[in-house]
């Protein structure tokens, strides 16, 4: 009798071994966006402080995803090499080191550096406290490959038939930080600390994330893969073979000079770039806005995001689901383009009615349009070079965000809200060009 219960607790624990990670998995993927998503709503507030103006906030946002152009690639060849675990700790660690950096910044005196004034960038002083400020931010997408890492775990270790789910679980906890961040930034700014207790809390958050990939992520086998000795490989350097990693199969390779000469890829990711930089605009100009068309303090900026959260996973659960039954990728990306468009239309006058009625076209656009988008590109590239394709594309996307960041502050410096107008024809150009997607995906 006690060797049949001791074959049934194993034949259990057999089945759940394969999902019993990623809680934990799950739960540092939480963490890492909630960390940044306190921060985010008084960032702009905190620049302006310093001496910094919407140029200088743009460059602050765009250092995270700059540096970690840098560092992902390396990042991910490492955790091919050593494991995920040890590359994943070294990513959390990196993480809580730069919030550290960040909060020693906050207490350092307004020691000008040096002072600009340009007719194009505006006038802003260069701080002390603004430049670690920079230095922290950079330092942590150097260590930010949290994300990469953990979607290569769950490739690694879980069957092909659970993968969508598992990634899918995955994506609902990264939206869920970004709903709970803000939130508990309007909470933790209305103290006497200020600015101190959401950094405090986020060095916390952080530090909670070391400690479940010590104790409760284990490690996965470690595999290696074989360098070509001619060809440079982009799929190789950013970590997207992983699949094929600790199989028998042959991995396919393919030159980055290749990818572009492969039916309909260039297409695809020129739409990939131009959807990606549209979005960057939204995520500089959109708090500049808020302070100067609609007065918002960091409360109601907070509340704002909260609410962009809930309803983007809303579309993405309810939504999005039943309109995949009906219609057509290529339908949902058309749609799906318009009414982001639309969103940054409605954005222009500094409307209190209108922005929140474009938070309903931001969500249902996103919503709707970038799973269908990344589905159907994933179709297009086939299975043969499907990581390489969607390596490259990652890559296209990160550089189309950093220069919309950066190009937002700097528009929204000398148009103001008619930088919505510049980031609508971006997208309604990928609008148009999306028409012909319905002839691709037959």
């Amino acid at each position: 009798m006690n060797e049949e219960n001791k074959n049934l607790r194993n034949s259990a624990d057999k089945k759940l071994g394969k999902d019993r990670f990623l809680l934990p998995l799950i739960t540092v993927i939480f963490i890492g966006t909630l960390a940044f998503s306190i921060v985010f709503p008084f960032l702009v507030f905190l620049v302006n402080r310093m001496g910094g103006n919407a140029f200088i906030y743009g460059m602050a946002t765009s250092m995270y995803p700059t540096s970690q152009l840098i560092g992902a690639p390396i990042l991910g060849r490492w955790s091919d090499i050593y494991g995920r675990k040890r590359i994943l700790l070294l990513c959390q660690l990196g993480t809580l080191i730069s919030w550290i950096i960040f909060l020693v910044a906050l207490y350092l005196p307004l020691i000008t550096l040096f002072k600009v004034d340009f007719q194009t960038l505006g006038t802003f002083t260069i701080t002390l406290p603004l430049a670690i400020i920079f230095f922290a931010r950079a330092f942590d997408g150097l260590s930010g490959g949290n994300i990469s890492v953990a979607h290569a775990y769950v490739a690694d270790v879980t069957e092909e038939k659970d993968r969508n789910r598992n990634f899918a679980r995955m994506e609902i906890a990264s939206n869920l930080g970004f709903i709970i961040g803000p939130a508990l930034a309007s909470i933790l700014s209305v103290t006497d600390y200020g600015y101190t207790i959401p950094v405090v809390g986020t060095i916390t958050i952080s530090f909670i994330g070391v400690l479940l990939i010590i104790f409760y992520i284990p490690e996965n086998k470690e595999c290696a893969i074989k360098k070509s000795e001619n060809t440079w490989e982009i799929g190789e350097i950013y970590g997207y073979l992983i699949k094929e990693c600790n199989s028998t199969q042959k991995i396919n390779k393919l030159a980055f000079k290749e990818v572009f000469k492969l039916p309909n890829i260039p297409y695809m990711l020129c739409l990939y770039f131009l959807l990606s930089l549209g979005c960057g605009f939204f995520h500089t100009a959109f708090p500049l806005h808020a302070i100067a068309a609609l007065h918002w303090n960091i409360s109601q900026m907070g509340i704002y995001f909260m609410v962009l959260g809930v309803l983007l996973i809303i579309v993405q659960n309810t939504v999005l689901p039943k309109a995949s039954k009906r219609y057509s990728n290529s339908t949902l990306i058309i749609f799906g383009s318009l009414i982001l468009g639309t969103n940054f239309i409605l954005l222009i006058p500094g409307n209190l009615f209108l922005t929140y009625l474009a938070m309903g076209f931001y969500a249902l656009g996103i919503g709707i349009m970038w799973p269908s988008f990344i589905s159907l590109l994933s179709k297009i590239a086939g299975g043969k070079f499907q990581g390489t394709i969607q390596g490259c594309a990652s890559s296209l996307g990160s550089l189309a965000r950093v220069a919309g960041i950066i190009l937002g502050g700097l528009l929204y410096e000398s148009l103001a809200g008619k930088t919505f107008l510049v980031a609508g024809m971006v997208i309604y150009a990928a609008f148009l060009l999306n028409i012909r997607l319905r002839h691709l995906e037959k």
